[in-house]
This record gives C-alpha cells, sequence and structure tokens, in this order.
C-alpha cells in the first residue's frame, strides 16, 4: 500500500502529462510482480467492490479516534475530503505493516461478503497497521473512491516505456477480460493480441476564429457538421476489429455494438472519424457516450439507452494501402464507396458534406448546426494529403457561436499548486425564485488584474468554509459562454453546460439582474425520441 500511496501522490503532485509518465513507469519498474498487476488494474478502473458507505467510514474513525461525530464534520469541513480526515483523526499506528499491494486487495475483495460488524473490524486492522498516507488510499478503496486522472493511453504508454513491449499490443491486453488476482504481469504486457491493429496519427484540427472569407475560395473546401463526439479511428486488419480514440486509446470494449463491422468491413482498411451516441435522428448528449468509458463491465440496459455509431470522415488505408497522400476529396470518393456496400442501418455511417456556393451560404449552414445536435463545421481543403507533412491550416473546426447566459459567483475554488492568484477556479448560478441555483464552474477567461479583484472580493465576503473553498455573498454577475446545454439529472440544476467558461465580468450588473434558471432550461435542445 505504500507504493500505491506514492505514485497517488506523484501522480497527483505531476503538472503536466510527462511527469505522470516518469511516475507511472518508475512504479512499474520497481514494485513487486504482483503489487505491479494490482496498480494497473485500480489505473483502468478495476476497483474492488465498495465494503464501506461514507457515513459507515466517518463513524468509524470517529469512534476509532475517541471524538463526537460534530468534531469529526467539523476537521472534514477543513479538509474537504473524507478519506484524509478519518485517516488524519487517527491515532498513529503502533507499528506500520505493509505486506504489499496484493495482500492488502485480497483483503479488501474478501470484505464484501462480510457482515457490517466484520468489516468494520477489518478497516480498524488495517487502519492500526497503515501511515497516513497509506490511509487516504485504503479509505478511498473501502468507498469507492479511488479514482487517479490516468487515462488508459496514459496507462499503456506507460506499460510500454516500463517494459519494451508494443503499446498497441499492451492497450488490446489491458481491453480485454484479466483477473488481476490470477494474472502474471508478464502475461499481462506481453499478449501480442492487437499489435497488427495500431491507429494512424490523428488528423489535428484548429478552430476557426476568425471569419472563413480568410481561407480564400469556398469551392476549395468541404464542409460536415462538427459533433461533441468521441474522435477515433477503426481499424479492420486479418478478420479483427479495433476502435482507438485519440485521447482514451483503445476502447474496442467499450462499443460492442460496433464490433460486427470486423465482418463487414473490407480488410486492411482505416477510418477516421467519431463515435457517437444516437438515437433517432439525432445525436444523444454527448455525456450518455463517455459514462461508458468510466464504466466496468457494461450491462445491457446502459447500451440500449445510449446506442453508438461511427460517422466516418476519412478514409486512411483501404486494402492495406496508405492513403494519406491522395487528396482529401479522393478519399472522401473512396469512403463513400465503402460505407456505401455495407449493409444500411448498421453502426458506421458517412459523414454528409455539406454544398454551399459562398461564405454567406455557409454561415447559414454553421447557423442550423446547433438545431441539428451538432457544435460546429469541419471545414477540410479539397486538395489536401494527409501525409506526414500535413498542414494543420488544411483542416478548421468552426464552432457555433457560444450560448451565454448572465450568472452569480457563489464559490471560489483555490488554484493548483503555488498558483499566483489563490482562487482561479468558480461556481456560477442563477436565480430560480428566490433561490440561487448552482449551473456551472468555470476556471479560464479572467485576467491577472480580475483574479487579484476577486481575492480581494472573497476575503472580505465569505459566508462559509468548506475546506479550502469558499461560499461567498452573492454579489458579483459574469456572462458566461458555453457550447450547450443537456438535462443532466446529476446536477442540482437538472442541467449541465458544455464546456463553460466566463467570457466578461458584468461590473455593470447587480446580483437581482442575473439570469434565470427557467430562460436556461428554454435553452434545452428538443428531446431525441425514442
Amino acid at each position: 500500500m505504500r507504493r500505491l500511496a506514492a505514485l497517488v501522490a506523484a501522480l497527483d503532485e505531476a503538472t503536466d502529462t510527462q511527469g505522470r509518465l516518469a511516475a507511472l513507469v518508475a512504479h512499474f519498474r520497481t514494485a513487486p510482480e504482483a503489487d505491479r498487476v494490482w496498480a494497473v488494474a485500480l489505473l483502468a478502473g478495476r476497483r474492488p467492490r465498495r465494503t464501506a458507505t461514507h457515513a459507515q467510514l466517518r463513524d468509524w474513525a470517529a469512534a476509532a479516534a475517541a471524538i463526537p461525530p460534530w468534531l469529526f464534520d467539523e476537521a472534514h469541513a477543513v479538509t474537504g475530503d473524507l478519506a484524509e480526515t478519518a485517516a488524519l483523526v487517527l491515532p498513529p499506528p503502533g507499528t506500520v505493516r505493509d505486506p504489499g499491494l496484493a495482500v492488502w486487495m485480497e483483503r479488501l475483495v474478501a470484505l464484501a461478503a462480510l457482515g457490517e460488524a466484520a468489516r468494520r473490524a477489518a478497516v480498524l486492522e488495517a487502519w492500526a497497521g497503515l501511515d497516513t498516507p497509506g490511509r487516504i488510499v485504503l479509505n478511498r478503496l473501502v468507498t469507492g473512491g479511488f479514482r487517479p486522472e490516468v487515462t488508459r493511453r496514459q496507462l499503456a504508454q506507460a506499460l510500454s516505456l516500463a517494459t519494451g513491449q508494443d503499446e498497441a499490443a499492451v492497450a488490446a491486453a489491458l481491453a480485454g477480460e484479466w483477473d488481476p488476482a490470477r494474472t502474471p504481469f508478464a502475461a499481462l504486457v506481453a499478449r501480442p493480441a492487437g499489435a497488427g491493429l495500431a491507429p494512424l496519427p490523428f488528423c489535428p484540427d484548429r478552430r476557426l476564429d476568425g471569419p472563413p472569407e480568410a481561407l480564400g475560395d469556398p469551392a476549395l473546401w468541404l464542409a460536415e457538421r462538427a459533433w461533441d463526439g468521441l474522435r477515433a479511428q477503426i481499424i479492420a486488419r486479418d478478420g479483427a476489429l479495433a476502435i482507438w480514440a485519440q485521447a482514451e486509446g483503445l476502447v474496442t470494449d467499450r462499443f460492442p455494438e460496433i464490433a460486427p463491422l470486423a465482418r463487414a468491413l473490407p480488410q486492411g482498411c482505416t477510418l477516421e472519424g467519431e463515435v457517437l451516441a444516437w438515437a433517432g435522428a439525432a445525436p444523444l448528449p454527448a455525456a450518455a457516450l463517455r459514462a461508458r468509458l468510466g464504466r466496468g463491465r457494461l450491462t445491457r440496459r446502459q447500451l440500449d439507452a445510449a446506442p453508438a455509431v461511427f460517422i466516418a470522415s476519412d478514409l486512411l488505408e483501404a486494402a492495406g494501402r496508405d492513403l494519406r497522400a491522395a487528396p482529401f476529396a479522393d478519399r472522401r470518393t473512396r469512403l463513400a464507396a465503402l460505407v456505401a456496400g455495407l449493409p444500411a442501418g448498421g453502426p458506421l455511417r458517412l459523414s454528409l458534406e455539406l454544398p454551399f456556393a459562398d461564405w454567406a451560404a455557409l454561415y447559414a449552414l454553421r447557423a442550423g448546426a446547433r438545431a441539428a445536435g451538432a457544435v460546429g463545421l469541419m471545414l477540410s481543403r479539397r486538395a489536401a494529403p494527409r501525409g506526414g507533412d500535413h498542414d494543420p491550416s488544411d483542416r478548421w473546426r468552426w464552432p457555433c457561436a457560444p450560448m451565454t447566459v448572465d450568472a452569480v459567483m457563489v464559490y471560489a475554488h483555490p488554484g493548483p499548486g503555488r498558483a499566483a492568484a489563490p482562487f482561479t477556479g468558480f461556481t456560477f448560478a442563477l436565480r430560480d425564485g428566490e433561490a440561487l441555483v448552482p449551473v456551472a464552474r468555470a476556471a479560464s477567461g479572467l485576467t491577472v488584474a480580475e483574479l487579484a479583484d476577486i481575492a480581494a472580493f472573497v476575503r472580505g465576503n465569505t459566508l462559509e468554509r468548506f475546506g479550502p473553498v469558499r461560499r461567498l455573498r452573492p454579489e458579483l454577475v459574469f456572462e458566461i459562454a458555453f457550447e450547450g446545454i443537456d438535462a443532466s439529472p446529476r446536477h442540482k440544476a437538472g442541467l449541465a453546460l458544455r464546456h463553460p467558461r466566463i467570457l466578461r465580468w458584468r461590473r455593470d450588473l447587480p446580483a437581482a439582474a442575473a439570469g434565470t434558471l427557467g430562460a436556461l432550461r428554454e435553452m434545452l435542445p428538443p428531446a431525441a425520441p425514442g
């Protein structure tokens, strides 16, 4: 447990991807074999079943520390973290015992079959032999809150660097079925499956913030809808199929409804596009799709609630031949012929070209994109290749004009590390009758001088403290921009804003003039059929 706690601390302190990779590689090179397997499992999201609720952990820790529950709650308000609070209030251990992560995990897995009294006794015994960092990790494992910010792709990269094995093969092994209690580390990282299904470099695109007229002749450009999906490639070779996401790595197991394409697609082809959750004639909210990535075993109910499709926009390889040097228009023609040869109604669809005669017509297409469930337009130069010297200026993402709302700042959150400003993230609320309901959190869009002014406001207008978070007197109003809005039962407002950001400080508006929750609900798109 001590090694895992050190790894978690190193991941938390890392400020960039390279720092996280370095911490992971060092751990996988030095930890005992059985412990490495369990570390991989935990980082990949294969957490053991939760064996204690937050309330139980609070009561157990307060009793072990001989303090009243109200005092524990006061300490919790200061730290803002239940697992850390429980670890800190406990008396120091007599003798630290660390038999290794594999042994600890065997004990935690066995807890699921015990009654509450036995689970409590086992957790108390574990606390007695762990130092504070180890207790924090144990507490998060017991309550199901162990969630290090490591993507599948980073995990596969780290294992590849630590062992010298092919990254694609490692990613394929991690996505398969394996039991951390019975799988040797060498077998996990050395499986050959998937080595021939590695993706090609993803096509870069840039955000078009200025007018499209700067791109020249509109006849040189092809327009498609831009979706808020999962940027991905589908590779079909030797009767097998792999789905690689640009940010997540291998995600084939997350989308079993797309797997039948292994039999339908011509072998030796690579397609690029987006995975979307789709119902009827429109995409479902992006959250419905991304929820699959953080789950363990997917259920039929979850799959039926968000059926996935792949919207193909480019053909990078056909019959084993690399097509990236060909003009984009030629690749599109071949892609259209490939899709036309597949059975209708399947999970693979062709992204539609949106014809436009001039830039004015393109503006009209962009204005109607949101009504179609899209987030903007993709513009690709028809004659552009996709070789190693691909120019990012050949492909642009032109987002829809942002939606906006005037909201009241109600919470201030501290910045990471030794930030120049003590508070860099903020929660914003809208009026709902006499109440203010939080609707979004944003951490970008303010100048250094504005952050300093807000810090001064926080010092004199804090109503409550929740650990490092401050609840503020609701006086400051800001214009918040966002790309879309979805219904969300997980949020108090029943709504979730996509990519919220601070557009400007409305110093001219009092809190009473802020927007309302009812007006925000009116921005919701129509519910998808089915």
